[in-house]
């Protein structure tokens, strides 16, 4: 058996060792001869599996270590018999984090009282649950945007996305990469939003037309990026208007890139009947990752953002993107994960 990784996943290298031959190459190079007579992948968002790639192989197997899979042609692989296994809400708890770290730095730096705002949250699926429940444990007012889960469930917990735009002071984005949301934040969906609110996008870049953003940006009270359009050649232009960015780290927490690999090698023994990892978990490696229990008994806001500030000093990534946005595929593979907030 081979298998053919990206060398760039954590946690992997000597787990599938003594089960199969194993070949590490960096994501963006894996080619067509690479994975000939392999029988399974385990990637990232860097390798595009499509028909150029695959046919012809002997691949039966792709797992990749992220939640989206729009790096991977599904009805290509559906088609010729190649599983796919996603790593579903991995990062939901490192974007959680990101959002608020992001949310109450910004406030801080710009004096925004975030007192009586109402969050806006398009997508509810695992990151956006995620960032429901806490926001709701913080206080806030919560709108919902998620038309399959409303179609699915009612639509008694779920708004429209132009009620929400119209009525949200904070909008987050959480929706997959589809036709249906590609360019979907555009100068409509700009327009509707309040003077003064905040956007924050740390889904996938795709999901904004980033010529109406930058037409739109004196409406905002802050503007939060870490998903680009054309990564990693990003629109400078852009970083440099907005008050935060950084290079597609939301979900980069340790915990985050645990449970990403961990559902991967999971997915490919099962496909492959390597019983010794069925429940394989990759152990803390380090000291001090482990995750941090948030206690907000009788705490205020301010108490809970020097938490999230003190746990995760975002405007450090955001600096280190400033001075090197030529370098964004190395800042994501030398990133130093962080340890997750959560709320029992």
């Amino acid at each position: 058996m081979k298998i053919v990784a990206d060398s760039k996943v954590p946690f992997l290298k000597g787990v599938f060792e003594p089960y199969a031959e194993v070949v590490y190459i960096d994501g963006k190079k894996i080619s067509h001869e690479d994975i000939l007579d392999a029988d399974a992948m385990i990637i990232r968002t860097r390798t595009r599996c499509d028909k150029a790639l695959l046919n012809g192989t002997k691949v039966r197997m792709i797992a990749t270590a992220t939640i989206g899979t729009d790096h991977i042609d599904l009805k290509y692989c559906a088609d010729n018999g190649i599983e796919v296994h996603n790593a579903e809400g991995c990062n939901a708890g490192g974007v959680m984090q990101y959002v608020f770290s992001a949310l109450y730095g910004v406030a801080a730096r710009k004096s925004i009282k975030l007192d009586d705002f109402t969050f806006g949250i398009v997508g509810v699926g695992h990151v956006g649950s995620l960032v429901e429940k806490m926001a709701r444990y913080l206080g806030f007012k919560v709108l919902l945007c998620d038309p399959p889960r409303a179609a699915a469930e009612g639509s008694d917990a779920f708004c429209s996305l132009d009620y929400l735009l119209a009525n949200s002071q904070i909008v987050t984005m959480h929706v997959p990469l589809d036709e249906t949301t590609r360019n979907m934040a555009d100068k409509d969906f700009f327009d509707l939003m309040p003077i003064g609110s905040i956007f924050i996008n740390a889904s996938r870049g795709e999901i904004v037309d980033e010529d109406a953003l930058m037409q739109s940006l004196q409406k905002f009270g802050a503007v939060i990026i870490d998903t680009w359009k054309n990564e990693p050649d990003i629109n400078e232009r852009l970083m440099d208007m907005v008050d935060i960015a950084t290079p597609h780290i939301a979900g980069y927490s340790y915990q985050g890139k645990q449970n990403g690999t961990a559902a991967s090698v999971q997915a490919v023994a099962r496909h492959f009947g390597i019983s010794q990892l069925y429940d394989f978990y990759p152990e803390y490696d380090k000291s001090g990752h482990e995750p941090v229990l948030l206690d907000l008994k009788g705490k205020k806001q301010g108490e809970v953002a020097a938490v999230f500030q003190y746990n995760y000093p975002i405007f450090t990534d955001d600096f280190r993107f400033r001075m090197e946005p030529d370098n964004f595929e190395r800042m994501r593979s030398d990133y130093q994960y962080r340890r997750e907030i959560y709320v029992e």
